[in-house]
């Protein structure tokens, strides 16, 4: 994952309802309509955060028919949680030679 993806991944994470939409898709598949039924934010609002997420490919869509579905991709999840925590760990002493 380069530098630019994790920072727009972490910008898209930043937002608290996004982050709530991200951990409801986790398990299971959520129609937009839904996701809007357990947000404070108005329906134009939530598919604007959820388009968000879907271009960080933190969140897949299928639609089916009329319904809109999303679901957690847990594997670029993974990516990001890896990323972050890679770009904080320290290098070992006996990487610089001393």
């Amino acid at each position: 994952m380069t530098e630019a993806e994790l920072d727009e991944a972490l910008r898209a994470l930043a937002h608290a309802e996004r982050r709530g939409f991200v951990r409801e898709c986790l398990n299971r598949e959520c129609a937009a309509g839904e996701l809007a039924e357990i947000s404070s934010l108005a329906l134009a609002s939530v598919s604007e955060h959820l388009k968000v997420l879907r271009k960080t490919g933190l969140l897949t869509l299928e639609v089916r028919g009329r319904f809109w579905m999303y679901r957690t991709d847990p594997a670029r999840l993974q990516q990001v949680l890896a990323a972050l925590q890679g770009s904080f760990e320290l290098e070992r002493e006996n990487d610089h030679g001393t």
